[in-house]
């Protein structure tokens, strides 16, 4: 059959092959929604097709992520932006599956549509959406939460805003491993939409808890998310609240090269600053007043800086950058 008779292909056909037993007529069948879609017009899409694809979740993995891929580019094929909202419910239900790569999937795609829609709709549905998944019973609906904050946070009224704040803390602190590790990689893109204030009483306490908890992997990753909150800072802040957590976590943890690497994208370090060796930044420094120090007290920085001591500083800064990139 020919590209220009596959939009005249008997739409129930399609339909039959999405309910077949043979996974690959299934698959073939989701990765050509659009057809089914252009074929059925827009408004029968959003009655008829989307409806069907939320009560027939329960399939391979290869299936529903082809779905939660085919989703996300769905928003001409119901008719708009005025009507995304349509698609939220079969990518909600794709969030709680227990395979990482759908609901993955599933999160990307509901973000690509979040950020395409009037604010209005996602004040009604898709923050909505993000505190069911939160406060869902199963871990994976929790896990996927976390990567939606910060498309529901912007467009959020002032009270919704605090509530999303207090969610997201809760979910730093859930008894699930799986989600508080989800809740510490995406701090840094939640962070980016919080307002300053909130960003130094909420965000960076946050942060705080997070490097302390008790799990390796989620300190880690917490740790590896220092760059991203360092370039929101102020370099007061940012050598009041960041430097020492990544000084401290060095003494402890074997992996704090990798930590160091992410230093040279921290706001601190693009800034007039007290001159920081980042090389010094090992088992036997630590900080006081946002001087990096050795464990004997003499100074390994924070002496005022004339021009050329600043000059030769940032020209070791931008040595260190460039091993970091390698």
């Amino acid at each position: 059959m020919s590209m220009a008779d596959e939009p005249l292909y008997p739409i129930a056909v399609l339909i039959d092959e999405l309910k077949n037993d043979d996974i690959q007529l299934r698959l073939n069948s989701i990765r050509r929604l659009s057809t089914i879609a252009r074929a059925l017009g827009e408004e029968r899409t959003r009655r008829e097709l989307i409806p069907f694809l939320s009560e027939n979740n329960d399939d391979d993995d290869e299936v529903l992520l082809a779905m939660a891929e085919e989703l996300g580019v769905f928003i001409p094929y119901v008719g708009g932006v005025e009507h995304a909202s349509v698609l939220l419910p079969p990518l909600e239900t794709l969030c709680t599956v227990e395979e990482t790569c759908v609901r993955d999937k599933a999160v990307e795609s509901l973000c690509r549509i979040g950020s395409q829609m009037r604010e209005s709709d996602l004040v009604e549905y898709f923050i909505p959406l993000v505190k069911r998944l939160a406060a869902g019973e199963w871990f994976t609906a929790r896990v996927s939460a976390c990567g939606l904050f910060h498309i529901a946070y912007p467009s959020a009224p002032e009270t919704a805003k605090t509530e999303l704040r207090s969610i997201y803390s809760q979910l730093c602190q859930d008894d699930m491993p799986m989600v508080r590790r989800s809740a510490a990689s995406n701090l840094g893109k939640f962070a980016a939409t919080v307002e300053y204030a909130h960003l130094k009483a909420d965000v960076m306490s946050i942060f705080e808890d997070l490097t302390q908890d008790d799990q390796d992997s989620v300190r880690l990753l917490a740790v590896e998310g220092c760059a991203a909150l360092g370039k929101l800072l102020e370099p007061q802040d940012c050598v009041a609240h960041i430097l020492p957590v990544i000084v401290n976590f060095s003494q402890v943890n074997r992996t704090a090269h990798k930590i160091v690497k992410t230093l040279p994208q921290v706001s601190i370090l693009t800034q007039p600053f007290p001159k920081l060796f980042l090389t010094s930044v090992t088992p036997q420094t630590s900080i006081h007043n946002g001087v990096i120090m050795d464990k004997d007290g003499s100074h390994q920085g924070g002496e005022a800086m004339d021009k050329d001591k600043e000059r030769e500083a940032k020209e070791e800064l931008d040595s260190v950058r460039k091993l970091s990139r390698k």
